[in-house]
């Protein structure tokens, strides 16, 4: 039952007081600790609920299945993206590619420090992809993005700069994290960040040409 895909994902209820917000807070502390170190497959309220030292009955009171806790998690990293996105990317005293550099380093940096969880979330997307509150957690970024393209390919029609974010924001995020699925040095993160910041950069500037170019 608690492994459908179309489970219900949404909290049952938000903690209004600081007892409840701590209860909350040591119950996402422990489902951390439980999905880096037993993976998703092994991922259950029981071990949550064990782990954080509260009831099961307790954690539903907040948490109605395993999924719910799973997208709470993976929505919490969706949102801090898009903070660490609008952060970056709207600060125009920078120019828009050393902005982009700024972004793939900071982004890259950030898959390999939790590469743990994140790979775990990613194997237990199955219980929440799909549903609506889902979909729209994930495409929460989409307005940064946008903005950035319209600034980066102002010749551009919106079709090529909406391929043109969504190529590298996918890009991104996946070989992100297959290359932080091994353990990774300071050198080795910042040359893979380089070469994919040079591909990115290399791409739009090329975009930009071919815009400008006579019909």
């Amino acid at each position: 039952m608690e492994n459908r895909p179309n489970a219900r994902i949404s909290s049952r209820k938000k903690p209004k007081q600081a007892r409840s917000n701590d209860l909350v807070s040591a119950i996402l502390q422990a489902a951390v600790q439980v999905l880096s170190q037993e993976g998703a497959q092994r991922f259950t309220t029981a071990r949550v609920a064990e782990k954080a030292g509260v009831s099961v009955g307790s954690l539903y009171q907040y948490f109605p299945n395993k999924a719910a806790i799973l997208f709470k998690l993976q929505s919490d990293e969706w949102r801090e993206t898009t903070n660490l996105l609008g952060d970056i990317l709207s600060d125009t005293a920078r120019p828009p590619f050393e902005r982009l550099r700024a972004l793939v380093h900071t982004f890259i940096c950030s898959e390999c420090e939790e590469a743990a969880v994140r790979v775990a979330l990613s194997d237990a997307a199955p219980l929440y992809r799909d549903a609506p509150e889902a979909l729209e957690a994930r495409h929460a970024d989409e307005p940064i993005i946008a903005q950035f393209m319209r600034e980066v390919l102002p010749e551009a029609s919106e079709t090529i700069r909406n391929r043109a974010g969504g190529l590298i924001m996918t890009t991104m995020s996946c070989v992100g994290k297959d290359f932080s699925e091994e353990p990774r040095s300071d050198e080795e993160i910042n040359l893979y960040a380089d070469a994919m910041t040079e591909m990115f950069c290399a791409y739009l500037q090329r975009l930009g040409d071919k815009a400008k170019e006579p019909i």
